[in-house]
This record gives C-alpha cells, sequence and structure tokens, in this order.
C-alpha cells in the first residue's frame, strides 16, 4: 500500500491534518463564495461534496472570498481531517490518498452540481506544509478584469466574462490615476467596510493594458482586498478613462476616506481570482501570526 502518511499534523490542530486544495471557477450560477442558506454558493457547494466524502460536516477556509458572479482560476482553500479520514479516503485502492481525494471530489461535485458540473474544477490536493493557512498566509492576490470598450470589441462569445463599455477608454489616462493608489494606503473609500475590521491594505499593481484582441485588461494585486475593493477601483477608474474625471481624482477620493454618491462597483461578471502567492513553508507560520495581529 502506498499511503503517503504525513509526519507532522497541523500546529495546534488537535492532531487533525491541513488538507490544501487548489480550484477554478466560474462564478455565474453562484451566489457569492461565502456559504448563504437557502441559495448556492461555491463555499457550500464544495463543503457539501466534501461532506459526503469524509461522513460529517466540514467548514473550508478560503484565500478570498468572492462577490456573485466573480469567478477564480487560481482559488485556494484548506480544510482539516484526522489522520484515520485521510487514509480512509482510498477504500482500499492502492492509491496515495491527496490522489483518491482529488478523484473522489471531483465526482462528488459532478454530482452535486448536474447540469452545472464543470462551473468548480479542483485541480490539486495535497497535504499542506506545516503553519500553512489559505486566508492568513496568503502574501498576495491578483485580479484581472477585462474591458471591451467600444462596440467594435464587443465579442458575444466573451460576454460572460468582459465588461462592453460604451466608450472608447484612454489606457495612458487609466494607468497615471491608477498609479497614486499604490502602497500602503487605507482604501475605505473603496471599500464596504466590515464592523471592527481594518481597510489599510498594500495595493502592489494597479495597471491596465490592451492584449491582442484590442480588449482592456486590468490587474489589481495587493496584500488582501476588503469587500468590494477590486470592483471599486476599476468602476472608479472607468471615469478617469472616459475623461469624465481627472486622473488625481483617484487619489483625492482615496484621502477623502468615505463612499458617496459617485461611488460606484464595477460589474462582477469580468473579474477573475487568478492567483494567490505564498510564501516558502518555512515562512508560513510567521506570516499568518503577522497577518492575524493586522487583521485583528
Amino acid at each position: 500500500m502506498n499511503h503517503q502518511k504525513p509526519a507532522v499534523p497541523v500546529t495546534g490542530g488537535g492532531g487533525f491534518l491541513r488538507i490544501r486544495l487548489d480550484l477554478a471557477y466560474d462564478g455565474g450560477p453562484f451566489n457569492g463564495w461565502a456559504v448563504q442558506p437557502g441559495r448556492r454558493t461555491v463555499q457550500g457547494t464544495l463543503e457539501e461534496a466534501l461532506a459526503l466524502l469524509i461522513r460529517r460536516p466540514v467548514r473550508v477556509t478560503v484565500a478570498g472570498r468572492t462577490d456573485a458572479g466573480v469567478h477564480a482560476r487560481g482559488q485556494v482553500v484548506h480544510v482539516d481531517l484526522t489522520e484515520a479520514e485521510w487514509l480512509g479516503l482510498n477504500r482500499g485502492v492502492e492509491l496515495d490518498p491527496s490522489v483518491a481525494l482529488l478523484r473522489r471530489l471531483r465526482g462528488a461535485l459532478s454530482r452535486g452540481l448536474g447540469d452545472l458540473t464543470g462551473a468548480i474544477e479542483v485541480h490539486r490536493v495535497a497535504i499542506a506544509p506545516v503553519g500553512f493557512d489559505a486566508r492568513f498566509s496568503a502574501l498576495w492576490r491578483r485580479y484581472s478584469y477585462r474591458i471591451a470598450d467600444g462596440q467594435a470589441r464587443w465579442d458575444p462569445l466573451g460576454r460572460t466574462s468582459t465588461l462592453w463599455h460604451k466608450d472608447q477608454l484612454d489606457v495612458g489616462l487609466l494607468n497615471e490615476g491608477a498609479s497614486q493608489l499604490l502602497g500602503l494606503q487605507d482604501f475605505r473609500s473603496y471599500c464596504k467596510p466590515r464592523e471592527g475590521a481594518t481597510t489599510i491594505r498594500e495595493l502592489q499593481r494597479f495597471e491596465f493594458a490592451r492584449g491582442a484582441d484590442g480588449v482592456l485588461v486590468a490587474t489589481v494585486q495587493a496584500d488582501a482586498f476588503c469587500h468590494n475593493m477590486v470592483r471599486s477601483l476599476v468602476g472608479s477608474a472607468l471615469y478617469v478613462g472616459a475623461g469624465v474625471e481627472k486622473p488625481g481624482w483617484l487619489h483625492e477620493r482615496l484621502l477623502a476616506r468615505q463612499r458617496d454618491a459617485r461611488s460606484v462597483l464595477a460589474a462582477p461578471h469580468p473579474l477573475v481570482l487568478e492567483e494567490v502567492a505564498y510564501p516558502s513553508a518555512s515562512g508560513l507560520l510567521a506570516r499568518a501570526e503577522l497577518t492575524r495581529a493586522r487583521r485583528e
């Protein structure tokens, strides 16, 4: 039997093993990531599939919650299992437990999704290094946002993942305005604050570029994002790209530290969580402890 038996359990996990799942999903059919009673969500669907396999309720921790309609190519979650649950996933078949869980989870998701089969795909399952936390160990998250500005670029085949914007946008103006928001800032003007939570984030990348097809792609990367932050940043930048506001207006709004009548959210369907980055195994625990201290 080629069982993979972890040498070290999760620190402080009461004997549980921490399992990392890498997945992608089409957010269109879901009411966002987080579990909501009576609504289909990505988290709810994933946890139901896992519960069928593990034979008990489970709760996953996600790197970054996504709004209704928002997609992911590089989402990361973790789930804690007992060693017996992990090793029992093979059911007598000579498979690595990670391979067994990957195969069986894909099957459970397919059955649970029915006509939506393929809307959630798990690409990788592995035992996480000691200290790993999908949320708090992350160094940064990177999103993309596609914009077809001008009707000549409106491709019906991409309408579910691209914003159709009626006005031609100026890439130079977009980048001039976006660059003024980089760094460690209080993004209260661009967030829907949660009670008791900080809105200070480090915005590492905010830039726009045209692809070979002429479609604009925004890249937004930060150590973390507060609620609605990416859609608010892009929505506000569109005013600048269209010439309605000057580039410095984005920074003026940042300094105001308040949402007002000019606050706008870009549509969710072109937004994709592309990647979540983590430090090397030796730095996971320290990163998680530092992030918890900042967020809590």
